[in-house]
């Protein structure tokens, strides 16, 4: 399980388990929080192809699933 720190996931560097249209490695460009400073929503960008997606942030801590870094 990835160890994550929700104050320091913006810009933070993902290498996806399994790419898929050869898109392994992601940026965290955005990061919604409430009131309380919980994290309500995740945007990952593609860094070859720039295109965002909206994950749950805890899927990040699923090591079969994503990889902290670019590796």
């Amino acid at each position: 399980m990835n160890r994550i720190n929700p104050a320091k996931l913006h810009n933070s560097k993902w290498t996806a388990v399994s790419p898929l249209n050869r898109e392994k490695h992601f940026l965290v460009s955005e990061v919604e929080f409430d009131e309380d400073g919980s994290v309500l929503g995740c945007k990952v960008e593609a860094v070859l192809s720039n295109k965002e997606y909206l994950i749950d942030w805890v899927e990040l801590k699923d090591q079969g699933k994503w990889l902290q870094g670019w590796k």
